[in-house]
């Protein structure tokens, strides 16, 4: 016991951390089969053998998740990794958690820009032909997204908002049926992820327009970016971060940094979540915590904007 509270303060960090871990440490995230859960193991996998310990994954759900982790023990042993509606629920559903005050950030794991697509009988071919032919068909265009607050919704709220066109939100439970409403001609517009829509781009059953990252992805190969072709400033993607309980110790903090972007940085490790749409960012505890508060302010202004709430 006594032990256990020193490794609490912070005078005793590094000796602790000397020990840390003497056991399995649990990666709570959300659901089975969600992106999340898909991540999660990944980073999991990865990091099990080099830290001499397992790592057991705990689905979860995304609130229970996060409450989960904001209510456990400090020492490194109960990490949260989540995408960013982690840190944006709080302003679309009354949440018991405070992602700023509650969490430590670790890593910005990874990130899956969505890509915008069309059914090829609407008559554009880029995003500036989509925009013009949006304003000068104000309500006419409709686009589909997944859940609510989902990186597909936000990614279509912030592109409307940007773009100052009127079209139309149509919500789905999941990306499956969107994606069929989509390739059946009921929709117009889709902010899809990678894997969902590639195939049916090479296929032409859909018309890519552009990539919604800041930069070109090799997820995407030949799609410009949305701020490249008609939208300049657009931004869009889910991404994937790895927190600890507040109060947990610098040291530890730093270790588990360390640990995960070592293994997030070998060739193997990047080729399975490139096989998963997925591109490793792998960054420092700070540059995780400075895009959450900036994502937090972005975002959170499209979702007030658009009243966006559940």
């Amino acid at each position: 016991m006594l032990i256990a509270r020193l490794c609490l303060m912070a005078a005793a960090g590094a000796a602790c951390a000397q020990d840390f871990p003497s056991k399995p440490i649990r990666m709570v995230t959300s659901a089975a089969g969600g992106g999340g859960d898909v991540v999660t193991r990944i980073i999991a996998q990865s990091i099990s053998g080099a830290i001499g310990q397992q790592v057991i994954v705990d689905n979860r759900g995304g609130v229970i998740s996060a409450e989960t982790v904001a209510r456990a023990a400090p020492d490194g042993y109960t990490l949260l990794s989540q995408p960013n509606n982690f840190w944006l629920l709080p302003f679309i559903q009354k949440v018991s958690y405070d992602p700023i005050r509650d969490y430590v950030p670790i890593t910005l794991s990874v990130t899956a820009p969505n890509v915008i697509v069309v059914h090829p009988s609407l008559p554009v071919k880029s995003v500036k032909e989509l925009i013009a032919f949006a304003k000068a068909n104000p309500g006419q265009l409709n686009f589909a997204a997944g859940s609510t607050g989902s990186s597909s919704h936000l990614s279509g709220e912030l592109f409307k908002m940007m773009a100052g066109i009127n079209i139309v939100h149509i919500s789905y439970r999941g990306a499956a049926q969107s994606l069929n409403d989509t390739l059946g001609g009921q929709i117009s517009l889709l902010f899809s992820n990678t894997a969902a829509a590639g195939p049916h781009i090479k296929t032409g059953r859909l018309r890519g327009l552009a990539i919604t990252s800041a930069q070109p992805s090799v997820l995407a190969p030949g799609l410009p970016t949305a701020a490249s072709s008609g939208l300049p400033g657009y931004q869009a993607a889910a991404l994937y971060g790895v927190f600890a309980p507040a109060g947990t110790p610098a040291t530890l903090i730093n270790q588990l940094n360390q640990e995960i972007v070592k293994a997030l940085s070998r060739p193997d490790v990047r080729e399975r979540f490139l096989s998963a749409s997925v591109e490793v960012v792998a960054s420092t505890s700070e540059h995780l915590g400075a895009i959450v508060k900036a994502d937090m302010v972005r975002l959170g202004k499209v979702i007030r904007d658009a009243g966006i709430r559940e």
